[in-house]
């Protein structure tokens, strides 16, 4: 094997930068935000030496500022999400998990209405901080946000 060189990737003027990602998670995270590839400039950076973490993964979105974090916080709530304007960090997002999920856990549970039913929203509600747990709405089955 070669010796490895370090990646170089520049720098945005304006965007988002989700940093200090679980590595493994990066992929996830585009798909759960909606990012249209086909548009927005994306830097997507799996499996980074990281001093903090070991390994992480690290997203750069150019020219995007408006997101809902909701999957972030469920996929990984310890990321660091930066906020560019004008070549600097204008605003750091602290993430969490969400209090309140609509349509991104869905219910497995085969009686409740949103099985039944084409066009009722998943809406599941925190229950367990430390086990990440979430309650339907609707039948209270219990769920962990896993994909």
């Amino acid at each position: 094997m070669g010796v490895q060189k370090d990646l170089v990737v520049d720098s945005i003027s304006r965007g988002i930068v989700i940093d200090h990602l679980k590595a493994g998670t990066g992929l996830r995270v585009l798909h759960h935000l909606g990012v249209d590839t086909q548009n927005d400039t994306v830097a997507l950076i799996l499996n980074a030496s990281s001093s903090k973490m070991g390994k992480k993964d690290l997203i750069k979105i150019e020219n995007l500022i408006d997101v809902d974090f909701t999957a972030l916080g469920l996929i990984d709530h310890t990321a660091t999400v930066n906020i560019i304007e004008a070549d600097n960090v204008v605003r750091k997002i602290p993430l969490s998990l969400p209090d309140t999920v609509r349509d991104v856990i869905k219910c497995k549970n085969p009686r409740c209405v949103t099985s039944t039913e084409g066009n009722i929203p998943h809406i599941f509600h925190l229950v367990s901080a430390d086990d990440e747990k979430y309650r339907c709405e609707y039948c209270d089955e219990i769920v962990r946000f896993e994909e």
